[in-house]
């Protein structure tokens, strides 16, 4: 089997005292949507925190095609092609569309390399460029998750971490993002997505980990685990 794009091997992680993440395995391919879903406390934030390294593993290994990310600064896991889109989008809201997209290519030096992104991001939303100029703050919830999402994008990562990218958002917009993921994963991006919303989640899903207090109890395909009696009764409410 090829090397793939993230490995997670026996991670650990927690906060003080609190132990999140108890030996986590997980691995994303190339090109893949790997869903991580769970309750609340689960450790599903605790994992992508980790992977960036905004939490430091007490244990374990992260590997970006192959390369250990563990005890890295996190600009430098950025620098790598980590980017993530944390719970609750954090734009820049005083800044306008275009210099958030901007902050998001803070680590390219090109400056033709980061208007042909900008470029890119425009097609991907092109609601995002008839708000060009709008401060973040003034866009609505969806506007400011395809903001998040491609600020993230500016720097061409080589895996994109969505944390609840459906958090808040009325039924139409959240479709409307997934749709967008989908898009992502057609034109070649890796992402490995945490959401609350299990059943979209596995349907949009290559394949698929459950978290439960900090352990992997199932893994599959998204379509496996969506018709797996367990999954459907835990998660889906039947």
């Amino acid at each position: 089997m090829s090397v793939p794009v993230l490995e997670l091997s026996g991670v650990h992680a927690g906060y003080g005292p609190i132990r999140a993440l108890k030996g986590v395995d997980l691995r994303v391919g190339e090109g893949e949507i790997v869903a991580l879903i769970g309750c609340n406390g689960a450790g599903k934030t605790t994992t992508l925190m980790a992977i960036s390294q905004v939490v430091a593993p007490t244990a374990g290994a992260i590997r970006l095609r192959g390369a250990d990310l563990v005890g890295l600064p996190v600009h430098e896991v950025v620098a790598r092609g980590v980017c993530h889109v944390p719970e609750g989008r954090r734009i820049f809201p005083r800044l306008t569309v275009r210099e958030n997209l901007e902050m998001g290519a803070f680590l390219v030096r090109e400056r033709g390399r980061i208007e042909s992104r900008i470029e890119e991001v425009f097609g991907i939303f092109p609601l995002l460029r008839e708000r060009e100029g709008q401060l973040g703050g003034t866009l609505s919830g969806g506007e400011q998750q395809m903001l998040a999402i491609g600020r993230a994008l500016m720097i061409d990562p080589a895996i994109l971490l969505l944390d609840e990218p459906s958090l808040g958002l009325a039924p139409l917009v959240v479709r409307r993002i997934f749709d967008v993921v989908a898009s992502l994963r057609d034109r070649g991006t890796t992402v490995l997505l945490v959401e609350q919303n299990a059943n979209m989640a596995l349907r949009l899903a290559d394949r698929a980990y459950v978290l439960e207090t900090g352990v992997v109890t199932l893994e599959g395909t998204g379509k496996a685990l969506l018709a797996d009696p367990r999954i459907r009764e835990a998660y889906l409410g039947e």
